[in-house]
This record gives structure tokens, sequence and C-alpha cells, in this order.
């Protein structure tokens, strides 16, 4: 199994909000990504453009098992032809290292 795919075990870790200082300096490893929200709604998210309906729901599909396999979920926003990824940790109230690594993976999808 790659590394993409492999099921990552969360409940071993304990998982944390990050500081300010944390998610900018994450930020900058990942292309396209940028904060949204605030509070306990703060997140980070990354619009996905394609060509057509197809393309978008094949990403949205690819999407759903690496969430599914890593037990960390994206919300969602799907058009015809983009995708909007939003990620944060709700039992954090924030965002935690979980997210850029499963923000990592998606974008590995297109890679």
């Amino acid at each position: 199994m790659t590394t993409m795919l492999k099921k990552k075990d969360w409940s071993a870790l304990t998982r944390r909000a990050l500081t300010a200082t944390e998610i900018v300096a994450n930020l900058a490893k990942i292309e396209g990504w940028s904060l949204a929200g605030d509070g306990a709604q703060v997140a980070i998210e990354k619009t996905f453009h394609f060509a057509n309906y197809y393309e978008t729901i094949s990403f949205v599909n690819a999407v759903a098992f690496v969430a599914n396999a890593q037990d960390h979920h994206p919300d969602l926003s799907v058009h015809y032809n983009r995708c909007v990824v939003r990620l944060n940790t709700h039992d954090v109230q924030g965002i935690s290292a979980t997210d850029f690594d499963c923000a990592s993976r998606f974008d590995a999808l297109l890679a």
C-alpha cells in the first residue's frame, strides 16, 4: 500500500490546535492552501479546478477514499468544474497537524 493511502492511527497520537505561528509555517509548505474562518470555525482551504464535472467527481471520490482511510473528513463544496476542500479538526476546535497531513495527501492525488 502506498504511503498516501496507508491508514494513520490518529487515536495513538495526541492532537492539539496549532498556534498561529505553526499554522503560517505549515501553510508555507503546501501550495494553494489558505486560512479561512475564525475561532472554532478556522480552517485551511483550497479550490481545485477541473475541466468538467466528471473530473471533479473523480477527484471528490478519491478525496473521500483517502479521508476515510485517514479517519479525517473535510468539508467539500462541489461544483461543475471545481471543488473547495476545507479542513479543520473539530475535537481541538482549530487546525491540527492532521489537517496539514490530509491537505498534502489530497494535493498528491493530482501530482
